[in-house]
This record gives structure tokens, sequence and C-alpha cells, in this order.
């Protein structure tokens, strides 16, 4: 079978998965995404120079469209703080874009390292953090200062893009200590991972146009379409599942859910 279908095939089942946790925790999928597109994609005989960019690439342009499904699959729901969008969607947005221009600048090494610790030190304070109080929408909407939430989430998408996620994984975590409830923190986080993925892919697209170096066929820029395809045929449709998951799990029972799920990978990353 041609390279190119297998890798599609493949990703229609990553697709599923990705879609699913990006409806239930607000996490994008690329947590998912990329740690599978690193073992598919050298079957196309990709130049090991370029793996990472086109991994990176491919899995932020799947989060867009997977976001969108979740994005509105949340605002259905009524999950969505809008009055903390603004600065979030800046902050995030700008920072995405910085990161995929700087992304062959940074060691890679030191990138996962950064990541892995963030990554622990959040998964423990979802664990064993003060228990906060259940506030009303608008109380939960206006807590956050605007220029902590423009720095913490410009951070967060200069990060995400660099690592090809959609920022969730951070910006869960930061919401809740910031005494958003966990809903509407996953609904929050859809919209920032719209606004990484759009930036990010946006970048790595940019830059794999004006590569030197030779491309797959079905490239587009850094982004190889098969395995886009692939996602995006299922993960549109799981994404509305994890949402209406999401709402009838008990709010520790997902708390706790996403803290192992933090945990673990930060540990997988620190020991790789």
């Amino acid at each position: 079978m041609d390279v190119a279908l297998v890798i599609f095939f493949s990703c229609l089942a990553l697709g599923a998965v990705s879609g699913f946790l990006a409806g239930l925790l607000g996490i994008g999928g690329g947590l998912v995404i990329v740690p599978v597109l690193i073992a598919l994609l050298p079957l196309t005989s990709l130049d090991p120079h370029l793996l990472m960019p086109m991994v990176l690439g491919t899995s932020l342009a799947a989060i867009l469209l997977t976001s969108i499904s979740a994005l509105l699959a949340h605002r259905r729901a009524g999950n969505i703080p809008l009055k903390l969008l603004p600065p979030l969607i800046v902050g995030i947005g700008a920072g995405a874009l910085c990161g995929s221009y700087f992304a062959d600048a940074i060691a890679s090494d030191t990138l996962k390292l950064i990541f892995a610790v963030f990554v622990i030190m959040m998964a423990l304070q979802m664990w064993f953090g003060a228990k906060k109080p259940d506030l009303s929408i608008d109380q939960a909407d206006v807590q956050p200062h605007r220029i902590g939430l423009l720095s913490v989430s410009f951070f967060v998408g200069g990060l995400s893009s660099l690592l090809g996620v959609g920022g969730g994984i951070m910006m869960v975590p930061f919401l809740t200590w910031s005494n958003i409830r966990m809903l509407r923190a996953v609904g929050a986080s859809a919209a920032c991972g719209l606004a990484v993925a759009s930036m990010g892919s946006l970048g790595y697209l940019w830059a794999g146009l004006h590569t030197p170096f030779q491309l797959p066929q079905w490239s587009f820029g850094y982004i190889y379409l098969p395995a886009l395809s692939g996602i995006i045929a299922v993960s549109l449709f799981t994404a509305p599942m994890g949402v209406k998951i999401a709402k009838l799990l008990p709010i520790k029972l997902l708390k706790r859910g996403f803290s192992i799920l933090l945990f673990l990978v930060g540990a997988n990353i620190l020991m790789a």
C-alpha cells in the first residue's frame, strides 16, 4: 500500500482519540498527535532535519480544525467565559506566531525540559491544590488580572507552538488556579487552542514553503496533507462527544484525571 495511504488510515484512529480529548479536556490533542506523527512521518523518507517542523506544523493544522469543532460545542454548552477571551486570544496568538518563527533557534532538549517541569508542577497543583470556592459565572469571568492573562497566554502560546500542542495542557491548570471553574476553563482553553493552531500553523506553513530542503509529496509547507486529512476526518465528530462526556463527569474526577494525564506526560518527556 502507498505510504501516504498508510499514514492516512493510521491517522483516522489518531483523529478519533485526539478529537475526543480536545472536547473532554480542552487540550487540543497535540499530546497524542505529536508522538504518533514522529513515528509515522519517517515512512515518507523525510529528511531527519525536517521531521520535527513537519510534525509540529501538521499537528497544529489538525488542532486548528479540531478546535473549531470543540469550540462550537463548548459555546452551545455555555462553557465559554467570554470576558476572559480578548487578553487570552491576543496573548496566545502572538506567542504562537513568535514560537513558530523561532522554532529552529532553541535547542529541542531545552524546550522539552522546560515543558516537562512545567507540566509536572501543574499536575501537582491540580491534585494537591487547595479547594477553591464555587464562584458564580460573573465572578469567575473577571477574577484574573488582564496583564497576568496576557503574560501567561503569551508564554503558553510560544511554548505550545514550539511543541505542536494546543496549549490546553498549560492553560487549563492556570485558569483553574485562577478560580475559573473546570468546565469554563476547558471552554476557554478550546478558544486558546484555536488561536495557537491558527497562528502557529501559518508560521510553519510559511517556513516550509521557503525551506531549501526537498519536502515529501503531498506536503504543503510543513504540513503533511494525508496525515492532516486522516486526523480531521474523524476528530471533527469526536470532539463534540468529548464535550458531552465532560458535562456528565464529576468535576473532581475530571480534574484528577487531567492531573494524572499531565503528570504522565511530563514524566515521559523527562525519561525519554
